[in-house]
């Protein structure tokens, strides 16, 4: 048996009564019920996620997958795809924007190179898992072959499953990727049912010219590739990137492990929709982080059922998203966990 289908295998949909236990504890601390909002709706979904009527978040972790896109020869980023590789370096030596957050948030950064079109060498800091020196131009042909599509998924459900041993408690997910925002346009179009136009967006600042470019070699490359709606891995194989698979891959295995996973912006949300279509159980696994300002995100949250924490207008990925959001969820817990009861302090409850 593959690595996927085992660990399909071992993804149940959490148990409503523990989120009933997790509710009856908040209702008794000292405050009117419901009162916290969604504070107490991430409280509920971390006890049922780990079955544990006092889960911890001690330790805490954000995976940033990089990887480059053959389709950047169409002119669709505002960026040439060297940024990749500079980037890859800027988050190795802590100077990103996903470092800061993530020591903000108190949450390592794996960077993981899965498909960047550069060999970086014995670099300290770097998850050496590469399976393709960047994607294909999916505008001539498939990105990536059937197998290692696979492969990429099955890199996510390594990582998941190795980090779940080590004894992290919550992990997130980044991207970095030049280019990436047009493939993830694409996969949300085919797995939302929306037309190209609707949910294709500037990624990183292009022109109107260059959008309506990335629209129309979006659109030209779907009825080349004719990517299967009701196959996942087949979309991720002919239009997907490799950060997108193992992002993917990630969101299945923390599922396995009954670990939560925040997925941060456009690319992430494109990943964890692969993720969902594989096996729909995971969404109750997903934190989602945020709602960016790419046209495309709500249509493929709004599939998954899922409801942005935060609204603040990013657009950056890396996983700056997920590093803000775990700071509201790690709130959650504490007033879960640290707010006296009615009983405790002594206060009148509601008559």
């Amino acid at each position: 048996m593959d690595l996927l289908s085992s660990m399909l295998k071992n993804i149940k949909a959490v148990d409503n009564e523990w989120h009933e236990t997790a509710q009856r504890h908040l209702d008794n601390l000292t405050k009117p019920v419901g009162s916290l909002g969604r504070l107490e709706e991430f409280a509920r979904t971390l006890v049922a996620v780990a079955e544990n009527k006092s889960p911890l978040l001690d330790k805490k972790v954000i995976f940033t997958f990089a990887g480059d896109h053959g389709v950047t020869e169409e002119g669709v980023s505002a960026f040439p795809k060297e940024v990749t590789t500079q980037m890859v370096l800027n988050f190795i030596r802590g100077g990103a924007g996903i470092n800061v957050l993530a020591r903000h948030a108190g949450a390592e950064v794996i960077v993981v190179d899965i498909g960047v079109d550069h060999d970086f060498g014995e670099i300290a800091g770097l998850a050496k898992m590469k399976v393709v020196k960047g994607t294909k131009n999916f505008a001539k042909g498939p990105a990536m072959t059937k197998s290692e599509a696979m492969k990429c998924i099955e890199t996510g459900i390594e990582l998941a499953n190795g980090y779940a041993k080590k004894g992290y408690k919550i992990f997130g997910t980044g991207d970095m990727g030049i280019g990436n925002t047009t493939p993830s346009s694409a996969i949300a179009s085919i797995l939302t049912g929306k037309p190209v136009a609707e949910v294709t967006g500037k990624g990183t600042g292009i022109t109107d010219e260059s959008l309506a470019k990335k629209i129309a070699v979006i659109e030209n490359a779907l009825k080349l590739n004719k990517p299967d709606p009701n196959d996942a891995v087949d979309v991720l194989s002919k239009v997907g990137g490799a950060e997108i698979g193992g992002i993917a891959g990630l969101v299945l295995g923390a599922a396995a492990n009954r670990i939560p996973v925040v997925i941060d912006g456009f690319i992430s949300t494109a990943g964890a929709l692969i993720a969902y279509c594989i096996k729909p159980e995971v969404k109750d696994y997903i934190f989602a982080a945020h709602n960016s300002v790419e046209k495309g995100h709500k249509a493929m949250l709004d599939k998954m059922g899922l409801k942005p924490i935060l609204d603040l207008d990013l657009r950056l990925g890396e996983g700056t998203g997920a590093a803000l959001a775990m700071l509201m969820i790690e709130a959650g817990l504490k007033i879960y966990k640290e707010m006296a009861t009615f009983g405790e302090a002594g206060v009148s409850e509601k008559s």
